[in-house]
């Protein structure tokens, strides 16, 4: 059973330390910019990088949940590897909003994208599941005779 799930497990692995990562930074602008918690704001550097960690988070369980159904309902290899296109997404949002605030824009982009993406093959596993489980409807059957 874990050997089934072991390229979803990875990448939720790799990305929680990801997630590691961006906080650690977020303490280290703390302590570089002399701002103590519970201050949430202070230099406009500081403000970048708590506000790019904030919102990494913020997308965190939605990424989880999207790259879990759609691993175990669609394919695992495929929304592991849209996976680890969405970490690399965030870390080039993450790193291009300390930057600046424009250098945001095309991380965040893309990795909307990528979560649109599983969360529409999460959703046709699903369906496909339940139409096969409930109505005896096999879409991928179907797909398959037509090509």
């Amino acid at each position: 059973m874990a050997g089934d799930l072991i390229l979803l497990a990875a990448v939720s692995l790799l990305s929680a330390c990801q997630q590691s990562c961006f906080a650690w930074l977020v303490g280290k602008s703390r302590k570089q910019h002399k701002i103590m918690p519970p201050e949430v704001t202070g230099t406009p550097e500081f403000d970048r990088i708590f506000r790019a960690q904030q919102n990494c988070v913020e997308f965190y369980p939605i990424f989880l949940v999207a790259l879990w159904i759609a691993g175990c309902f669609f394919n695992q290899e495929l929304a592991a590897l849209l996976g680890l296109v969405y970490m690399y997404t965030r870390h080039k949002y993450f790193h291009g909003y300390a930057e600046s605030a424009k250098g945001r824009i095309t991380g965040f982009y893309w990795s909307v994208v990528v979560l649109f993406s599983l969360m529409a093959l999460a959703a046709a596993g699903i369906t496909n599941s339940f139409l096969e489980e409930y109505l005896d409807i096999s879409i991928g059957k179907k797909l398959h005779k037509l090509l």
